[in-house]
């Protein structure tokens, strides 16, 4: 019989993942699948993907670039047609200032941010990011051996934003994470608050991390990329995904743009994960970029429209909601509930099976708060309301 040896004190995580975390939202995820699995219906909020299949073009797009046999490597930075057309998209629709050798196709918006952020950060570094938060954020941050810290942006908002970042200003700041319109609760930073920011980042010599994943679900306002201002293509990272904007969330697909040196970092940290994205995507990809803009009149509206209907549901319940003016989430004050938003998501879920996420998950500037998403169907959103009036 052979002795069983100690475990080796080698036999463990690097230092730098210590801190990293999984995602709370999947915890939920599975418990909805165990009691669908039960038989039981469950009326689904929690969820962050849009309602409509990925457009017919764009699949047909990838149908003949299979056909064509478009499935040999292609460079890591992407294939150069995407990276012309990304970049006429970017100069014409955000206004910033990008020639192609400024774009990079990446494997969906969080690789975009996770190379961003290995291209800033060192450790000790620390991150300033408006909260609530979406979540995998602080652990990108974490990665790099580097610390996010929390700027609440209720208090930004109401006590001025300039004064309230500098309050969280240390010899240690190093960036901003920049993300309009929010996840979890919709804001959508006006041009004079972008303005605002931009001009913080400057006069303390910030690198911006900006993430415009829910870019053209705008409905009340306008959508301002932060690094067309002045002043700002120089000392900004943008990440964008064709996830949301074209329904292709399983495609993972996404794209940077960023000036010299942080294009030199993006590359590397490109190169020595994915090594680029899958060739036939690509060419779907392109597809999509090249998708007519006014298709996304139609769009905004049928999300304006379930917008409409869950917000006016949830404040017919007395769980107070302003109306979000982008992306596709409500964060309604659900304290008459349970002052413990965990405890609130639970109670909703065991006794009105209605799926939400805790808005703690989204940082403590969270709490009190439930995410519900409208990227569902009508007759869900009715069901889901009904269901609570009913049983809460």
């Amino acid at each position: 019989m052979t002795p069983t040896s100690p475990v080796s004190a080698s036999f463990r995580l690097s230092n730098r993942l210590q801190q990293v975390g999984f995602s709370d939202i999947v915890q939920i995820r599975n418990k909805v699948m165990d009691l669908r699995a039960q038989g039981k219906s469950v009326f689904q909020f929690e969820g962050g993907e849009p309602y409509l299949p990925t457009p017919q073009h764009i699949k047909d797009a990838m149908t003949r670039a299979l056909a064509e046999n478009k499935t040999r490597y292609a460079p890591s930075s992407g294939i150069m047609e995407l990276r012309m057309a990304i970049a006429r998209k970017v100069n014409e629709r955000n206004r910033i200032p990008a020639a192609v050798e400024d774009v990079l196709v990446v494997n969906g918006g969080m690789q975009g941010l996770f190379a961003g952020f290995q291209s800033v950060l060192d450790p000790g570094d620390e991150v300033l990011m408006f909260s609530p938060f979406w979540t995998p954020i602080k652990d990108l941050i974490a990665f790099c051996e580097a610390k996010p810290v929390f700027v609440s942006t209720g208090e930004a908002r109401a006590n001025g934003i300039a004064k309230t970042l500098a309050k969280h200003l240390t010899s240690r700041t190093r960036a901003l994470y920049y993300n309009s319109p929010q996840n979890p609760s919709g804001v959508v930073f006006d041009r004079t608050e972008a303005e605002t920011v931009a001009k913080f980042a400057i006069e303390h010599d910030l690198i911006v991390i900006a993430d415009e994943a829910y870019e053209d679900l705008v409905y009340d306002d306008e959508h301002v990329s932060i690094a067309s201002l002045p002043g700002m293509s120089e000392r900004t990272i943008t990440s964008f995904t064709l996830s949301k904007s074209y329904s292709m969330t399983g495609w993972r697909v996404g794209y940077v743009v960023a000036k010299e040196p942080w294009m030199t970092g993006l590359r590397k940290a490109t190169l020595y994960s994915t090594n680029g994205v899958s060739t036939p995507s690509q060419w779907a990809g392109l597809a999509a970029i090249e998708t007519p803009v006014g298709v996304f009149d139609e769009i905004r509206a049928g999300y304006k429209q379930r917008r409409d209907l869950l917000i006016n549901g949830l404040n017919s319940l007395g769980l107070h909601c302003e109306h979000p003016k982008g992306a596709f989430y409500a964060f309604p004050d659900v304290t008459s509930i349970d002052q413990d938003s965990r405890k609130a998501g639970a109670k909703l879920l065991e006794i009105a099976q209605v799926a939400t996420v805790p808005g703690v998950v989204f940082g403590d500037a969270g709490e009190g708060h439930l995410r519900f998403s409208f990227s569902t169907g009508l007759d869900v959103i009715e069901a889901g309301i009904d269901s609570m009036r009913r049983k809460l």
